[in-house]
Order: structure tokens, then sequence, then C-alpha cells
């Protein structure tokens, strides 16, 4: 049992414990709070990493874009002008031939036999006008004796007239057998590719044929008719009078360059409908790249901004007022700028207003920015393709 003095000696233990532990709360908190703070002081305000390139002055081209079909400058369809059996077929689908290259041959039999009859009737024919002509001559002289009477002498002159006459009609037919002979003969009228063989070797085949044996197409050069809006017309007239007008064609999707070539012909009329006007562009098509009947988008360089300010076009962000970039200041914050941008060309952009030559602005990390975010960044190098493709 507990004395009377041993109790009060624990009373007052434990309040002496109660109190230390209650001011020493407070001090723990601080202790722990003065640590945070110290922490966050070493590690300083966050920075935002972003690829910053400062603008280029170059040389930018303008072009006027348009869709285009490619359309061959000729396609013959090779049809026989004779009718006959198709003997045989001189070409490989796909082939590349020249003009004059022999493509089939109908069976000439029949038109040798034609041509051969029409000599022998102009033999037979010189036969008989050099008779008549003998006799003609008898009857002039016996016309002069008085033995022959005037009316035979004409009628002997009228028989050489027809004979002459006869010769002559029988010369023509001869020439018609030779030319039908030579339609057996079918030869390339143009340079170009065939296409797939229509009929097979062994067939008859007829003058009235709607088919034909093969269609040529001719391959290089090659035409794309595209069209522009009416109002660019002017522009691409003041072009052509200051040279050729270079154009390209792209790849309906615009992801790679098929061909270059100039601009041949602007239309005589602008369709009203559509408000749109035809044009014609020539390219040599050396490699096939442009193919009869594919759609191109055509590319027409209208004028070049001589000592434009560029910058990738990745640097341009859209607002609700408009185009800005962000600038880098020297303090390495960075700051929105509201610009006006020109033509767009690959991936770079002509600014009109709005930088400077010195200034450094945001291409890569926009989208973690706003008016006085610090970065840090890394440059890039900003290629000059747009100046050195000018020049």
């Amino acid at each position: 049992m507990l004395t009377g003095p041993r109790i009060v000696f624990r009373h007052s233990l434990m309040k002496a414990a109660s109190t230390i532990l209650i001011c020493g709360a407070p001090a723990c908190g601080f202790v722990a709070e003065s640590s945070l703070a110290a922490d966050s002081a070493v590690a300083g305000p966050s920075t935002v990493p972003v690829q910053v390139a400062s603008p280029v002055i170059s040389d930018v081209p303008i072009y006027l874009d348009g869709l285009g079909a490619v359309q061959a400058f000729n396609t013959v369809a090779v049809k026989s002008r004779v009718d006959g059996q198709l003997q045989s077929v001189n070409f490989i689908e796909g082939q590349y031939v020249k003009k004059g290259d022999l493509l089939a041959v109908i069976d000439p039999r029949p038109y040798q036999a034609a041509l051969d009859q029409a000599v022998a009737k102009i033999q037979q024919d010189e036969a008989d006008l050099a008779n008549a002509k003998f006799l003609l001559g008898k009857d002039q002289k016996l016309s002069e004796q008085g033995i022959t009477t005037q009316e035979t002498l004409e009628a002997q002159e009228s028989q050489v007239s027809q004979l002459v006459a006869q010769l002559a009609q029988d010369k023509a037919a001869k020439a018609a057998a030779d030319i039908s002979l030579s339609y057996t003969q079918i030869t390339s009228p143009i340079d170009g590719r065939t296409g797939i063989r229509l009929i097979d070797a062994g067939n008859q085949i007829q003058t009235t044929d709607s088919g034909g044996i093969v269609v040529v197409t001719e391959m290089q050069p090659i035409s794309v008719i595209s069209t522009l809006r009416e109002d660019d017309l002017p522009s691409v007239q003041q072009a052509q009078k200051q040279g050729p007008v270079e154009v390209e064609a792209l790849s309906s999707d615009k992801s790679s360059k098929l061909a270059t070539g100039h601009l041949s012909l602007i239309d005589n009329e602008i369709d009203q409908s559509s408000g749109t006007i035809r044009i014609k562009s020539e390219f040599q098509n050396a490699d096939n790249a442009l193919w009869p009947g594919q759609f191109v988008t055509l590319r027409l360089r209208d004028r070049t901004l001589s000592g434009a300010l560029t910058v990738p076009s990745s640097a341009l962000q859209r607002g609700t007022d408009g185009f800005y970039v962000y600038v880098v200041n020297p303090d390495s914050t960075v700051s929105v700028r509201q610009v006006s941008p020109g033509p767009i060309e690959d991936g770079k952009a002509a600014i009109t207003t709005g930088l400077a030559a010195s200034d450094k602005v945001v291409t890569q990390g926009q989208y973690r920015l706003q008016e006085g975010t610090k970065v840090s960044f890394t440059p890039i190098q900003t290629s000059t393709t747009s100046a050195s493709k000018v020049n």
C-alpha cells in the first residue's frame, strides 16, 4: 500500500512529463517546417525544357496548287484498214515502240494477188494502146491520100483516147492495190508504250471492229491538265510574261514530288459553274513517274519573296487573336508574341510582322508554356532549304 508522500511524488512526475511533451510538439513542428523551406530554397523555381530556333532570312517561293490529271499527248487505237486474217502479232504487251515499228501482219496473199492482177491489166492496156496508135497512124496516111474516110479516122482517134483513159484508170487501180497491200503491215503511228493486246493472232479482223489490235500511248513527254481559281489568272499571266513558269507534279497527298516541268497553256475560257480555269503543263517524264489517268497535285511557282524572315512552321501557334509564337527572353523566360505569317512551304513559314532576326522562338514544347514561364532550351539548326531551293 502506497503512502501519502509517494502518491504525491508520482503525480508530480506525470505532470512534468506531460508538460515536456506539450512544449516539445511545437518545437518539432518548427524544425520540420524549417527543413522543408530550406529544401525548397535549394531546388529553386522549375524550368520547362524546349527547343528553339532563330529566324533565317531567305528567299521563299510562292506556289499555287490545283488538282490535276495526267494526260498523254497522243493516244492511238491501232486498227486494221483492211479485212483479213491476223497472221502475226509482233509486239509484247507493255513494250515501248517507235513510230514505224511493225506491230502486226494481216495475211497479204489476197492483196498481193490483186496487185499482180492490176499490173497485168496495165500491161494489157499498154499493148492495146500501142496497137491503137499504130492503126491511127495508118489511117492518118490513108486519109491524106483520100483512101479512108474522115469518119474512120475519127473513130480510130477516139479508140486511142479511150485506151489512154483505160490505162490511167488501171494505173490508179494498181496504186490502190499497192496501198491495200501495205495496210497488211500494221505499224505504230507514234512513239509510245503498247497496252494490253485486244486480239490474238489467227483471228479474222475487220475494218469495222471497234476494239482494234492495241492502244499505243505516248508517255514521253506527257501533260497534266489541272485547274486554278479564276482569281489566280492575273498572277499566272504575269508570271508567264517573265519567262517559262516552273510547275511541279506532286502525289495526290502532297507527300512526294513526282516530276518538274513547265506551264504550256492557259485555257481560253473560265468555267463559270466552278469559277476555275484549266491549265496544261508539260513534263519530260523520263522516269515514267507520271502515268496517264493518274491524279496529281499540280504546284505552280507563282513568284518569289526575296529576303523573307522565316522560322520553322512548328513555331507557329494559333490562338483566339490569330497566330503567335513564344519568344525566349534574355532571362530565359518566354513571352507571347503576335505575328503575321506569310506563305508556308517545306516546313518553313515566312513572317511578315512581329519578329526580328535576333529573336529566338520556341519550336517544340509549347504545350507547357505560358507568359513568363522559365525555360531551358536546346538550339536547333535552322534549315535554309527555301533559300537554296530558290537559288
